[in-house]
C-alpha cells in the first residue's frame, strides 16, 4: 500500500472523513470496471456494461466502509469479491434468467456427473450430446444458454451451505498468497480444500481455464489467446467446468449433511 493511500485510510478510519471516503472510492473505481469486465462476457446481449458497473459501485462502497487496513489484507482482494457479489445480487434480483434455463442447467449438471461416473472419465462433448439426444451444435447452444447461470452457481453453493461460510463467494475462496489472514475460520479453510480438490479433478483444459480466469485474473479473450481457441470456446470450457464443479460440490455437500 502506497504512503498516500495509507494516509487516506488512516484519515477515513480514525476521523470518518467524508472527503477521504470519497477519494478512496474514486481511487478504486477501476476495480469495479475490472470486475464488470470479467462478468460481462457471459451476459452479452442481455445487459449494458455500464449497468454492471453501476451495480458494482455499491459493492465498492460497502468494501471501503468495512475494510480494516490494520489486519494486513490487500484491499483489492477484499473488495473484488464484494463488487462481484453486488453485481450478481443485482442480476439475481431482476429474476431475468427463465426457470426453464435453470432446469436445463440442472439437467446438464446431472448428465455430466452421471456420464463421468459411468465412463470413469470426463465425457466428450459428442457423448454428452448423444446422451441428451442433441446434435453437437445443439449441445453447444445449450452451453451458451446456461452460461449466465454459472456466473453465480458456485457462489450459491457456498452461500447456502449453512456451515459457516454463508457469506463466502467463489472469489473469497481463491487463495491470495499476499494476503494475511490470521483469523481464517476452519469452515472457510475446509471449503478452500474441497474446492481445490474439485478443481484438481477437472479435465486438463477446463482446469487451465479455471486457473487462468479465477487465479490469474485473465478475461476469456486473453485465455483464448493463450490456449489457442476462440473466446466462445473458452466460454464453453468455463461453463462445463463450473457445471462439473457444481455437481461435485453438491454431492459433497449432501455427503457432509448425511
Amino acid at each position: 500500500m502506497e504512503a498516500s493511500e495509507s494516509l487516506l485510510w488512516q484519515e477515513y478510519k480514525k476521523n470518518n472523513s467524508p472527503t477521504a471516503r470519497e477519494k478512496l472510492i474514486l481511487n478504486y473505481l477501476p476495480l469495479v470496471r475490472y470486475a464488470a469486465g470479467r462478468i460481462s462476457p457471459g451476459l452479452q446481449g442481455y445487459f449494458e456494461f455500464d449497468d454492471l458497473v453501476s451495480a458494482g459501485v455499491y459493492g465498492l462502497i460497502n468494501a471501503v466502509e468495512r475494510f480494516n487496513p490494520d489486519l494486513g489484507y490487500k484491499f483489492e482482494t477484499f473488495a473484488l469479491s464484494r463488487i462481484k457479489g453486488s453485481i450478481v445480487d443485482w442480476l439475481r434480483s431482476l429474476n431475468w434468467v427463465p426457470q426453464s434455463v435453470f432446469r436445463k442447467t440442472r439437467k446438464l449438471e446431472n448428465t455430466l456427473w452421471e456420464l463421468e461416473q459411468k465412463l470413469e472419465r470426463p465425457p466428450e462433448d459428442h457423448e454428452v450430446a448423444d446422451h441428451l439426444g442433441l446434435t453437437l451444435e445443439e449441445y453447444h447452444k445449450l452451453l451458451k444458454q446456461t452460461a449466465p447461470v454459472t456466473l453465480f452457481s458456485l457462489d450459491d453453493y457456498f452461500r447456502s451451505s449453512g456451515d459457516g461460510v454463508d457469506n463466502c463467494s467463489l472469489q473469497d475462496l481463491i487463495p491470495d498468497s499476499q494476503a494475511v489472514d490470521p483469523v481464517l475460520s476452519f469452515e472457510v479453510m475446509e471449503a478452500k480444500q474441497i474446492l481445490a480438490q474439485a478443481i484438481e479433478r477437472l479435465p486438463e483444459r477446463e482446469r487451465l481455464v479455471v486457473t487462468l480466469y479465477y487465479y490469474e485474473g485473465l478475461i476469456l479473450k486473453e485465455i483464448g489467446q493463450i490456449i489457442g481457441v476462440s473466446e466462445s470456446r473458452v466460454s464453453q470450457l468455463h461453463t462445463k467446468a463450473i457445471l462439473r464443479l457444481r455437481g461435485q460440490l453438491s454431492r459433497k455437500k449432501r455427503e457432509l449433511i448425511v
